[in-house]
């Protein structure tokens, strides 16, 4: 039985076949754009013992349906840097989680720290798209794609001028992600089979990571208690979309997730 990681990987993977362009037409359009803002160089820049709060402008999930299905991108990324959001990741996957690439160009006019590009890349030309639509930063997720692409596209995004976001969920997938010579990496404590959270996961994962690694922790997060378990493992970096966004008061959320003093 297929599950809802290989029914969305199937869909992107033949969105790709169909896509008549070529990488080195992308690459070059890249190169006429702006230098992008830096987002792991965000993630590193906060204060000791806060947490560097990725803020998801999310629409809605296959295992959650309509998260904020009429939300602001404008008015939602503004009010998660209001809150101190380091950076924000925004969906631009259309058919399963209701993001567009849209909602990545708006939300980015609207402030000025730096974006990531929510998707499934399983082609260089995605890795040249998230580029050109204005994004910071490109996910890479080592369960949907094999040694080569893991490393081609790894490769690329920096070609582009990208920091790529190699999230894995396993010691091997730490080793694959090393390999490529990723410096930031993700754990997703969101099973991509079962779609089922383990706040065990990353906790677990945590140490093994090398000095020099900026360690990001996704999925499951929900409210200050689950941020400070996750920073005191030696995260320096929380990825969050349901709960902050959601919040009836999502600058307060963040503010909350953050671990910061009180008004700041």
């Amino acid at each position: 039985m297929a599950t809802y990681l290989d029914r969305i990987l199937a869909a992107h993977r033949e969105a790709a076949a169909d896509d008549g362009r070529t990488t080195e037409t992308l690459v070059d359009a890249t190169l006429a754009l702006p230098d992008a803002r830096g987002f792991a160089a965000a993630l590193v820049a906060v204060p000791d013992g806060e947490a560097a709060v990725i803020a998801e402008v999310k629409r809605r999930s296959p295992s959650k349906g309509d998260l904020a299905a009429d939300l602001d991108p404008a008015a939602t990324a503004s009010a998660y840097v209001d809150g101190g959001a380091a950076c924000l990741s925004v969906l631009t996957d259309v058919d399963h989680f209701g993001g567009s690439p849209d909602d990545l160009a708006v939300a980015r006019a609207a402030v000025e720290v730096p974006v990531l590009r929510k998707d499934f890349t399983v082609d260089a030309r995605d890795v040249c798209d998230a580029r050109l639509m204005g994004a910071d930063a490109v996910l890479l997720i080592a369960a949907a794609l094999d040694d080569a692409e893991l490393s081609d596209f790894h490769a690329l995004a920096g070609e582009v001028g990208l920091d790529a976001l190699v999230e894995i969920h396993d010691e091997a997938e730490l080793e694959r992600a090393l390999a490529v010579g990723a410096r930031l990496i993700g754990v997703n404590q969101r099973d991509l089979v079962t779609f089922e959270v383990d706040t065990a996961r990353a906790v677990r994962m945590a140490p093994l990571m090398p000095d020099g690694v900026v360690r990001v922790a996704e999925s499951g997060i929900r409210g200050p208690e689950d941020a400070r378990t996750l920073v005191d493992a030696g995260y320096h970096a929380l990825l969050v979309g349901e709960s902050v966004v959601t919040s009836g008061d999502r600058a307060g959320a963040v503010r909350a997730l953050r671990g910061a003093p009180d008004g700041s």
